[in-house]
């Protein structure tokens, strides 16, 4: 049986009245569709209607927003949100216009008319919601006009979000925040609620007396996000890394972040050359096309974006179901916040860290640049370095990842039901607290056998070298090129094929050797010279290795065990892909976002119960009021029909109870959903072209698909997708170069076959071999 809709009966309340739980449950349900809230949401809110100040601390994707957006259903009376990005505004405001909510914005992007129009609405009191950037609020202008506002139409409170922002302790200190603290005078009767979504409590203790907050209740989610696993990957081929990780989740969303500008275009252009559709985005680049790159992915247009650190806030498509680190970011917090970008569906994700010690080099020449430049206060300086040195312990412990991110935000880490004992076999955890949500604990990281022995031999070849050519220090791979035994034209001209370390570590991978040249200098034995063109020298450590009088540890990456984009409640794909199609066109009629239609949540609960009436439609989580009316009719009968064609049974009851269960992986199972369907198509024939078309995914996806098809159906040829002349050429360059990875192939023919050609020829010739 469906579950009742639950009638509320909302009316406005007086501001001086006791708001019931019934009343917060009324405008919940009838505004968002909601049946309940998290805890902490709950007293988040009862401070909003309490005019209590407060700070809250709660992880990306754990629905601060509520917290401020209820209680001005139920005062009556107006909240004043400072936000700092105006596309963060706008989704906002068109959300909650979207759901019948009184919302409006004021930002520099505005035409006279329509500030003008939400001044008037202001002035009016027909405003519940009015988000601001800081410096806006802060001109002489506005402040007047809303403190002439009478007692009944003046702000009620003010939510300052990403208030981590005032601390000069916070990882993205700025400067503006700091007048926010002139509120407290300005509007004395007014609460001031402080919202973040990364804090530690010394942040956490400075947000309170920077912003001035009274008798502040100090409220905390839990950090941890048992969904995400994370990674930490030595960065040998970046390039090649990134696109590789990106295919693993055809299925979904990526975001890929990089230090500057330039390394998000370069990195996008490769990704394209690969046939993997990417777009860049920075700061450098035009507003308009900004925006462009942002309304594209989050109305799912395209699926893969190269940014920098700006790109992501506000941002709050479900199936992003990847976030890659191209490079360190700058801090923990900063770390925490991008990678909270994925999976907020609640589904399996991956987040990947490409981990190289050059990085952190990087950052400090630009940090103290920055601050040479610019007159930076030396405390902020070491400020800053100590949050690269963070992010640097992070990505070379070999210690539980979900752990350390816990307890550096304050909190003891608490492993979920069915996490722990998965890392058997690897390099164990400090702790027994096994999360089986990373690399570590899930056994990725194995130890090296005679790692000492190892890392004496690399050491030994950087001092021969050295030896033989005293004036001059060489790369990585140039050192990694003598202990493998390389012949390539460089090695044998400067005669370091005659070395005495030449090709002793020829039973390593290049992977293997870069890994353990990156933990070598981790450890202080070597270190790596500042610059384009790093370079590796010895250090005063270094003799200690030699002699022997340490050991050393080092551990080895393994191939990462991908983990399962699936749902941990059935559904039909097929359904969802459909409910999917019909959002994205909507959006596109409304110019919105897709997920402001309705999160990816809402439409599995569709997909699942199946409901072909609005009164049934109307039990779907996220289907409040004016989305019922808006939307119930034409999505029940889209359902309807897709039920009817495809033999399905209706209407179906609500599974209320979330099962929790180990992490599923994936394996040879046979293909469901779109998947199915594209196997049906590459059965015929169809190009990638015609089946990407068909099934509305980008052609990357549909390349994706065929290299699973060739794998999973083994066809004695592939000549619907390449050339018998091509493929005999890859095939050829293979055998010849001995290759296994994609890149030395694809450097053969300089660009004159991609990626996706090389991956049908391998995949075809591994599969048919078996």
């Amino acid at each position: 049986m469906p579950r009742k809709r639950r009638s509320y009966g909302l009316s406005l309340t007086a501001p001086n009245e006791t708001f019931s739980e019934e009343s917060i449950l009324a405008a919940l349900h009838a505004y968002w569709g909601f049946d309940s809230l998290r805890p902490l949401q709950a007293q988040a809110i009862r401070c909003g209607l309490a005019r209590q100040d407060s700070l809250v601390v709660m992880p990306t994707g754990g629905g601060k927003s509520l917290c401020f957006q209820v209680p001005p259903l139920l005062t009556g009376r107006l909240t004043v949100v400072v936000s700092p990005l105006i596309a963060l505004m706008k989704d906002q405001v068109d959300g909650l216009n979207l759901i019948g909510y009184a919302a409006g914005a004021m930002h520099s992007g505005q035409g006279a008319d329509e500030f003008n129009q939400v001044m008037s609405r202001m002035n009016a009191g027909e405003l519940r919601l009015l988000y601001v950037a800081p410096e806006r609020l802060l001109t002489p202008g506005l402040l007047t006009k809303l403190a002439a506002c009478d007692d009944r139409r003046g702000p009620w409170s003010f939510a300052i979000d990403e208030a981590h922002c005032i601390s000069q302790w916070g990882h993205d200190f700025r400067p503006e925040y700091r007048r926010l603290a002139e509120l407290r005078t300005i509007y004395p009767n007014a609460a001031v609620n402080g919202f973040t979504a990364t804090a530690t409590p010394r942040v956490r203790e400075d947000v309170v007396k920077q912003l001035g907050l009274k008798d502040a209740q100090v409220l905390v989610g839990r950090f941890d996000r048992p969904n995400l696993t994370y990674r930490v990957v030595h960065k040998v081929d970046m390039h090649d890394q990134i696109a590789q990780t990106i295919r693993r989740h055809a299925d979904g969303a990526t975001i890929v972040y990089a230090i500057s500008r330039k390394a998000t275009e370069e990195i996008a252009a490769y990704l394209k050359r690969a046939g993997i559709e990417a777009e860049a985005y920075h700061a450098g680049l035009p507003p308009h096309e900004r925006r462009r790159v942002q309304d594209a992915f989050s109305q799912e247009q395209m699926n893969v974006v190269v940014a920098t650190v700006a790109f992501g806030m506000g941002i709050d498509r479900g199936n992003v179901r990847c976030v890659i680190h191209a490079e360190l970011p700058k801090s923990i917090e900063q770390y925490q916040q991008e990678t909270g970008r994925s999976g907020r569906d609640g589904l399996p994700s991956e987040c990947v860290l490409l981990y190289s010690a050059g990085d952190a080099v990087k950052w400090n020449q630009i940090i103290e640049g920055s601050a040479s430049e610019n007159g930076t206060a030396q405390h902020i300086v070491q400020q800053q370095l100590a949050f690269i040195e963070e992010v640097r312990r992070f990505a070379t412990n070999a210690r539980c990842r979900h752990q350390f991110l816990s307890e550096y935000f304050g909190q003891a880490y608490e492993p979920t039901e069915g996490s722990e004992g998965a890392g058997a076999g690897g390099v164990p955890s400090d702790s027994s607290n096994q999360c089986n949500g990373c690399d570590v604990c899930l056994g990725e990281l194995d130890a090296l056998p005679d790692s000492t022995v190892i890392a004496q031999k690399i050491i030994s070849c950087v001092a021969r070298l050295a030896q033989a050519n005293p004036s001059v220090e060489f790369g990585a791979n140039h050192i990694i090129h003598i202990l493998r035994g390389s012949r390539s034209k460089q090695i044998v001209e400067r005669g370091h094929n005659t070395l005495s370390t030449y090709g002793i570590l020829s039973n390593l991978g290049q992977l293997q050797l870069a890994s353990c040249i990156n933990q070598l200098m981790d450890m202080g034995y070597l270190k790596r010279a500042p610059g384009t063109y790093p370079t590796i020298s010895l250090t005063p450590t270094s003799w200690q290795v030699l002699r022997g009088r340490v050991q050393v540890a080092l551990a080895s990456p393994k191939e990462p065990v991908q983990t399962q984009d699936a749902p941990d409640e059935p559904f039909d794909t097929g359904c969802f892909e459909m409910l999917r199609a019909l959002r994205l066109k909507f959006a596109h009629e409304k110019g919105v976002a897709a997920y402001i239609i309705f999160a990816d949540k809402s439409l599995q609960d569709m997909a699942r119960a199946r409901p072909v009436t609005v009164e049934h439609f109307g039990m779907i989580h996220g289907v409040g009021n004016q989305k019922l009316v808006d939307f119930g009719e034409t999505f029940s009968s889209a359902i309807a029909e897709y039920c009817r064609q495809s033999g399905l049974s209706t209407n179906q009851p609500f599974g209320d109870e979330r099962r929790s269960a180990p992490r599923p992986r994936t394996g040879s199972t046979a293909p469901t959903g779109r998947k199915a369907e594209a196997y049906r198509m590459f059965e015929k024939g169809t190009n990638i072209a015609d089946v990407a078309q068909t099934l509305g995914v980008v052609n990357s996806t549909a390349a994706g698909y065929l290299t699973e098809y060739i794998e999973f159906a083994k066809p004695q040829s592939v000549a619907a997708w390449i050339d018998t002349a091509t493929y005999d050429a890859i095939a050829a360059a293979a055998d010849k170069l001995g290759a296994t990875r994609y890149r030395p192939i694809f450097d053969e023919f300089a660009g004159q076959v991609t990626y996706d050609q090389i991956r049908i020829v391998m995949m075809h010739r591994g599969a048919n071999s078996k």
